[in-house]
């Protein structure tokens, strides 16, 4: 209903985060509308600019009126805007988290002294500098030790992901699979992911990862395998996306950036973390995985030379 709120108004970025996650899973016993609720999201999800932009800049960003910032404040049960930017001008304030997002902020304003091409390098690495920086201040470490867990335990591990995200699905199924048996990309055997959903059992993973503009065909992999009984994993940009509501897990990676097309950068150092920590989990069986890789390799050398 239009004048329902919150019941009580969230006072730290982390309450934040996590009413924005319960609204997009109709579990927060309140709605919002879609527009209001991506709004939302993204203001969590970068609590650097949603501290230091004015209600106007924000407004201009969204593409919406600056009343439509006003209305979800209150919705929220904050008294206005003001008083609920006030949780992220708290949230930042001292947290060295956020430091290297405000150096980037101050480096991309200073020229480059290596002329126009390193420029472009060093705005590029810049900002995937403040990307990465941005889902550190919003990594839970909860999820993380619940997906690690799932990924060193789960029978079968299958990765989703199309266009660019294909790229890094092929790139967690090859790491992934140097340290534990049994991973693969969805679709590898090319019969449909239909058919590859099938195949699965329940208890089995399924990382799906995509981000805006999202790809519907990846969020509808996430929705069947959940109803199969699968764990999903979502590697995506914000809390509203829709590969959250089936996931058990879900990690947010900015990918702003001068690039014409999305930044992966960030993606792939939080996926190198991600395996670091299964690799670990797995211990010994990791150990004794890697080298059997190392002497399989070593014999193909000999045999070819």
């Amino acid at each position: 209903m239009p004048d329902e709120v919150v019941a009580e108004s969230p006072r730290t970025i982390e309450d934040l985060r996590a009413l924005a996650l319960s609204v997009g899973r109709d579990e927060a016993g309140f709605s919002l509308g879609s527009k209001a609720h991506d709004v939302f999201a993204k203001l969590v999800d970068a609590p650097e600019q949603s501290a230091v932009r004015s209600i106007s800049e924000l407004a201009s960003q969204f593409g919406i009126n600056p009343s439509t910032l006003t209305r979800l404040a209150k919705r929220l049960d904050f008294e206005g805007f003001s008083d609920f930017q006030a949780v992220f001008r708290k949230a930042i304030a001292y947290d060295q988290q956020y430091f290297y997002s405000r150096q980037a902020g101050r480096l991309m304003t200073t020229p480059s002294a290596g002329g126009a091409e390193v420029g472009v390098f060093e705005r590029l690495a810049r900002e995937t500098a403040a990307n990465v920086d941005g889902f550190l201040g919003q990594l839970d470490g909860a999820s993380l030790k619940g997906a690690t867990a799932r990924l060193a335990s789960a029978r079968r591990v299958r990765v989703h992901g199309v266009r660019q995200f294909h790229s890094l699905a092929s790139f967690l199924t090859y790491c992934l699979g140097m340290v534990r048996s049994d991973v693969a990309l969805l679709d590898a055997p090319r019969l449909g992911v239909a058919e590859a959903l099938s195949q699965l059992e329940p208890g089995d993973v399924v990382i799906v990862a995509s981000c805006a503009p999202y790809t519907c065909s990846v969020a509808e992999v996430g929705r069947v395998a959940t109803a199969n009984g699968q764990s999903v994993i979502a590697i995506t940009d914000s809390r509203s996306s829709p590969l959250v509501p089936p996931a058990e897990h879900a990690f947010f990676i900015p990918h702003a950036s001068s690039f014409y097309s999305n930044s992966m950068g960030a993606y792939i150092v939080f996926c190198e973390a991600l395996l670091n920590l299964v690799a670990r989990e797995l211990g010994d069986k990791a150990l004794n995985s890697l080298a059997g890789r190392e002497r399989l390799i070593a014999e193909m050398n000999i045999e070819v030379g």
